[in-house]
């Protein structure tokens, strides 16, 4: 299992007198499988998936590909095109995006 990268990055406010430091977590990037990019594109969803933040891309995309079984696969392809179809939702949840 590979495990997500830990970068910090320094944010100088000269101004204030204040040096922040914030760690950021980088994780693996999932590739888009062709029954994914398939599935956009005969829904017409592909401009509206990309519209997406990258880590809800990312975050689909990685739910759909850990899945075991074709049949949930398939259920999580659903999921996420209903949910780009009716927009505001992400992962079950809303989303003010």
């Amino acid at each position: 299992m590979k495990l997500p990268s830990l970068h910090f990055q320094m944010l100088a406010l000269p101004a204030l007198g204040v040096i922040v430091s914030r760690m950021a977590l980088q994780r693996a990037l999932n590739p888009m499988p062709d029954f994914v990019r398939k599935a956009l594109d005969e829904e017409g969803l592909h401009g509206t998936y990309e519209a997406r933040p990258d880590y809800q891309k990312n975050d689909y995309l990685g739910w759909i590909a850990r899945a075991k079984r074709p049949e949930t696969q398939a259920k999580r392809l659903r999921q996420m095109l209903g949910e780009l179809k009716s927009g505001g939702i992400y992962m079950k949840m809303r989303w003010n995006g």
